[in-house]
Order: structure tokens, then sequence, then C-alpha cells
């Protein structure tokens, strides 16, 4: 097939890139010339692993770049795949989702008479009934009739950053939400053979546009609350002297529970879940019903960084000592440092008068354009030297290994929110739920 994806960020390359690994023809439209000038140089604009060899491979061949809308004409199916920021309410703000779907419409206007009418399909987690009234009416706007002109639909992504490609290749799931059967029989044809390599076996959910734009939000946002929910008990537990990832293993057997999401710790940040949580809390305030759990789970995930400071606090008074902080994007495989809880840990240590030394594998550049006052180390064992305590906060494999440099720190107190770095004798530790 050839499709056209408005929005080069993580979702619209890892998906074009990977559409083109299943033999697509895709091309990515986005404003940022230096963007399209990377993807058809062969150069991914992101850092996700898998992702530089799929857009090497393809980049300025069956995967293409554009600053040009009227490439829509040219393809079977259009995806929206932009940014849906918080406004300060929480609630997504669908200025680029809109202004795309104008822009869309806009090209399809221009297109000679078609037999079949394009598919635009919303690839960006919006809330439910914003790809039915807020985006059919723009591309409508250009003169053109639904179902005639045009067919619209939405196909949600379940990608992990640090895993996106190896998500979207081998998905537990596919939804798609359409009301019209040709917007089915398109978005089959899409998948079919990343479901012909799978051999049929990776499930379809087809139903409508509505609720596939809820699944998404009730997706991430369940995921968020168990999250939330083993860090509550993990709190508990901590309280009480006792190991909560002994208790997580236990419960992880009950089939019921599962064993995934029970790594309890500093909390959840990234894209998806702070966002989405925020939006189905905001949406639903709006349609007048208080989501309970869910405005928990937030509060819990709030307070985790303030708990992980607090624990260093019990040992050392940081006021006017260099403290590190190992770890600054949200999870490990990403240099993505949107919502990390590295930044109010780092915002409290500030506040406490420390003066703080940072480092990651990756995100440091990243971090560095937020705080660029901090001063960042080029590798663990520079940010632990004199340092009179240190905190973990994203859970790269490198700090697993880290050993003999903790020797060369001032007061050895190390505060671990994820679990990574071994108790062990010559260092004060704690663990945030254990």
């Amino acid at each position: 097939m050839n499709v056209s994806i408005v929005g080069s960020g993580y979702v619209g390359t890892t998906v074009a890139a990977c559409l083109a690994e299943l033999g697509h023809e895709v091309t990515t439209i986005d404003v940022d010339e230096a963007i399209v000038d990377a993807v058809n140089a062969g150069e991914s604009p992101i850092h996700e692993p898998g992702l530089d060899d799929l857009v090497a491979d393809h980049g300025g061949d069956r995967l293409r770049a554009t600053t040009d809308y009227g490439v829509v004409r040219e393809t079977d199916l259009t995806m929206l795949a932009l940014p849906t920021p918080s406004n300060e309410d929480g609630s997504i703000d669908l200025q680029y989702m809109e202004a795309g779907a104008t822009s869309v419409g806009e090209a399809l206007a221009d297109a000679d008479d078609a037999a079949d009418p394009h598919l635009v399909v919303t690839k960006s987690t919006v809330i439910p009934r914003t790809t039915d009234d807020r985006l059919a009416p723009r591309i409508a706007d250009a003169g053109l009739t639904r179902g005639e002109d045009f067919l619209v639909a939405s196909n949600p992504e379940f990608q992990r950053e640090g895993t996106a490609v190896e998500d979207f290749l081998n998905p537990d799931k596919l939804v798609f939400g359409a009301d019209d059967e040709r917007a089915f029989e398109r978005l089959r044809a899409l998948y079919a053979p990343l479901r012909e390599a799978a051999d049929d076996d990776v499930p379809v959910v087809e139903t409508g546009i509505a609720e596939a734009e809820m699944i998404k939000y009730a997706n991430n946002t369940f995921l968020a609350s168990k999250v939330s929910l083993i860090n509550d008990i993990g709190n508990v537990c901590k309280e009480f002297g006792v190991d909560a990832y002994e208790v997580a293993e236990a419960i992880g057997l009950d089939d019921r529970i599962g064993e995934q999401f029970l790594r309890s710790g500093v909390g959840w940040g990234g894209s998806c879940f702070p966002k989405d949580t925020d939006a189905i809390i905001s949406a639903a305030r709006q349609e007048g019903y208080d989501p309970a759990v869910l405005s928990a789970a937030v509060e819990v995930n709030d307070t985790q960084p303030e708990r992980l400071l607090s624990l260093l606090d019990d040992h050392v008074d940081v006021a006017g000592k260099r403290v590190a902080v190992l770890g600054l994007a949200f999870k490990p495989g990403t240099d993505d440092i949107r919502n990390t809880r590295a930044v109010p840990v780092i915002e409290g240590l500030r506040e406490r008068g420390a003066e703080v030394v940072a480092y990651d594998p990756v995100a440091v550049e990243n971090m560095r354009e937020r705080y660029p006052d901090v001063e960042y180390a080029g590798s663990a064992a520079e940010a632990l030297e004199g340092a009179h305590g240190a905190v973990v906060v994203t859970d790269w494999d490198e700090f697993a290994a880290l050993d003999d440099e903790f020797g060369a720190m001032a007061d050895p107190v190390v505060v671990d929110g994820r679990r990574i770095v071994q108790r062990r004798d010559g260092i004060t530790y704690e663990g945030l739920t254990w």
C-alpha cells in the first residue's frame, strides 16, 4: 500500500519505519525540514532501539519524508500522528491534530475525482468522540463529503518507548475503530503482512471509533494505576520493614494480577501515562464524573520523588553538598525526559541547597536544555566521585555494575528508586520500597 503519515515524532517515525519494513511505501509529512532531510538521508531523528537500522534500510527508498501535504493525494490512506500536549487543566490541546486534519482536507480537495474515498486514520491518542466531532469536520471544511470523499477511523498505537519497534512488529493486539466496512477493509490490508508474519496469531479488535479511542486511554490508565497501586503497597511495606519486591513476586503468580508492572519505585513518567491519565480525568470531569481511583493514582505518583528524597534526608543534610542523580530519562532505552521523575528529584535537591551532578547514558543533552546550570558528568563514576549522596532515578543496566565507584564518594549514601543497585558492604543503602 501507499501510506502517508502526518507527523515525524516518536509515534510517526516508528510507525512509518515499521510499515516500510512490512513492504509498504510510506511518506511522512513534517514541518521541520531538518527532520525531513534526516529521514530521506536514512537517519532516524529520534533515539529508539532498532529504529536506526530500519530508517537506514528504508530511508530515501520505501520510506520518504516531505513538507508537502500534496503527497496525501497519491496515497491509499493517511495517518494523523501529531502531538496532543496537555493544557493547564489536563485536557489535551488539539490544535496540531486539527491543523493536520485541515491540511489533509485541503490537499484532498485539490485531487482529481477518486474512485474510492480516502481513509484518514487517527493514530495519536485522543479523547473519545474527537475523530468524529473535531477532526472529521475539519477535513470536510474543504468542501468534502464524509463517506463519499473521505472516511475516518481510529487505530491507536500500543508502543512503549525503548521497545517501540518490537511492540509494533510483535503486537499484543490490533485495534481498528471505524463506522464503514471500507475503512475496516483498508486497515486489514495495511496490517495483513504483519499478521501473515505472525501466522494470523495477532488478536484484532474491530469496534466503533469512540470505543477504539477509549481503549487506548483505558489501556494506559489501567497500567499507570497498577504501577501507582504497587508503589502505594510498596510504601506501606517500607513502613513495616517488608521487602515489597518479595511481596510483588508472590502476588504476581496470581493470574488475576500478573507479574508485569509490579516493580515499585519512584514512579511513572514519559509522554503517555501522565498526559493520558490527566486527559481522561479532565474529560470525565467535564462529563460530570470524578474518577477517584485515577486521581489517586496521579497523587501517589506525584509523591514518590519526595519520598525518595526524604530517605536521603534521613542520612545526609545535602545543603551545600554534592549529590549525584543517576538517570535522567524517564525509562531506560530512551533519551526522552518528558515527565521524567528526575525533574522533581532535581528540583527537590536544589530546594534543599544541594549541588547536583547528573548522569545518564543518552539523555544528558535533552536535560541540559532544561537545566543548563546543572553539572553533568560523563559517566556514573565521575558523578559519584566526591558525592555525599546518590539517588537512582532510572534503572539503566550499567548502574547494576557499579561497585568500586561508590568508594570514591565522600559519603557513600545511596537511595535507590528502581532496585537496580545491589545492597553491599561499604555503602549506606536505602531502597525506596524495600
